[in-house]
């Protein structure tokens, strides 16, 4: 780093560092909005078409063409965004000239697709030294998969999320409904950076980071589920046995469910004496860990069969008062309500210059000595940010940037 790149991030701790983002869809650009919201400066640079996920749906009526779609929007906030041709040789070059005046260069391209823009580490280390380059992959590029494409649903799969929701219960094989893949990687690529940008304050050097999405979550499974495995020879079968048993879902009370979780002696005690199951005090499938965990399918059946005598309100306030732990099942909705989160202001209402009012989550982590800024520059249109950023360059090449292209039906 050290350009003359302008500064719009936060107070934060990363506050002065500048990020390159040339990340598209949601395991990069979740990392770099995390860095966003601690207070780096993210420029997002994108293609003329921008970045796809600019058009999934649903469009606030009226913005069907604007590219702000809900994902884009949510993962994208407090970034500036510059659109290239990269196929050009000035567009090339502006992105070499800017990936020399930031701190750091987050990419999800392909290493052949990096190679030929002369944006690869090896390429761009005698340029800029103290640069750190994180590539975001799927695979490790020194085993066989490297060159394969990867996508959440196809790491998800080669990771056993499916194989685990079946041995759960699923009547088939099924992915999460979330993008584990691409959060998870997205948190590693968050953590690298900050320990890259760490280790060369000490160094006064940049280095080269991969996070590949396939080893990331093969540590996320395996930590759960080796079990037997995790032997020389193994000594069982793979699987988390509380995890795995199909019993482990809300439980269904007499008007609706909860989740409740009696997890340590004292709480089974607890749940015992509050509803008056004391023939189960003594019972050695429901005193010790160890008894619970061989009979897990039998306790936690007798617990659901228990569970449906009340409605959800009287649970609650039966187990609270025996300080047994339970949370309601909440819907993404009741999340945007939930009083907890009114109470701290993590969900946010903010204003958007194009589409008027939003809500969002803010950062969840909070910071005694240097808090980021509570409010961000809302997702930016594409391209929004590209004359500041090349001006900023000394770069005034009228081939670099083409006008964004609407996307029209």
């Amino acid at each position: 780093g050290g350009g003359t790149v302008t500064r719009s991030g936060g107070a934060g701790p990363p506050a002065g560092v500048r990020v390159l983002d040339l990340t598209s869809v949601l395991m990069g650009p979740f990392a770099t909005l995390i860095l966003a919201q601690l207070g780096a400066e993210v420029i997002k640079l994108e293609s003329p078409e921008g970045d796809v996920v600019r058009q999934i749906g649903p469009m606030k009526p009226g913005h069907e063409h604007d590219g702000l779609g809900p994902l884009f929007v949510q993962t994208n906030m407090g970034k500036k965004s510059i659109a290239l041709d990269l196929k050009a040789p000035e567009g090339r070059a502006a992105a070499v000239r800017l990936a020399q005046e930031v701190d750091v260069l987050v990419s999800n391209l392909r290493p052949q697709a990096l190679l030929r823009l002369g944006l690869d580490e090896a390429s761009l280390r005698p340029l800029a030294p103290r640069l750190i380059h994180v590539s975001c992959v799927g695979f490790d590029p020194e085993g066989p998969y490297a060159d394969k494409p990867a996508y959440d649903d196809l790491i998800q799969g080669a990771t056993g999320i499916p194989w685990l929701m079946q041995r759960h219960g699923s009547p088939q094989p099924t992915y999460a409904p979330i993008t584990l893949a691409d959060r998870v990687t997205g948190l590693h690529t968050v953590y690298a950076v900050t320990a890259a940008l760490y280790a060369r304050e000490k160094s006064g050097m940049g280095q080269a980071v991969v996070v590949p999405m396939f080893e990331a979550l093969t540590q996320f499974v395996l930590g759960d589920h080796l079990a037997g495995l995790a032997y020389e020879p193994p000594v069982g079968e793979p699987g988390y046995a509380r995890l795995l048993t199909p019993h482990r879902k809300p439980y269904a009370t007499a008007d609706g469910h909860l989740c409740v979780l009696i997890y340590n002696d004292k709480q089974w005690q607890a749940f015992f004496a509050a509803t008056g199951r004391g023939d189960l005090a003594h019972d050695p499938r429901f005193v010790t860990q160890g008894g619970r965990a061989a009979n897990i399918d039998a306790v936690y059946a007798e617990v659901a069969r228990c569970m449906k005598t009340r409605s959800t309100a009287e649970w609650r306030q039966l187990l609270d008062a025996a300080d047994i732990p339970n949370q309601p099942m909440n819907s993404p909705a009741d999340l945007l309500d939930d009083p907890h989160h009114a109470a701290t202001g993590f969900i946010r209402q903010v204003q958007h210059p194009v589409l008027g009012g939003l809500r969002t989550p803010a950062t969840p982590t909070r910071w005694s000595a240097t808090p980021p800024a509570r409010d961000l520059a809302p997702a930016p249109t594409l391209g929004e940010h590209t004359a500041e950023v090349l001006a900023s360059l000394g770069a005034h090449h009228p081939a670099v940037v083409q006008e964004p292209r609407r996307h029209e039906p």
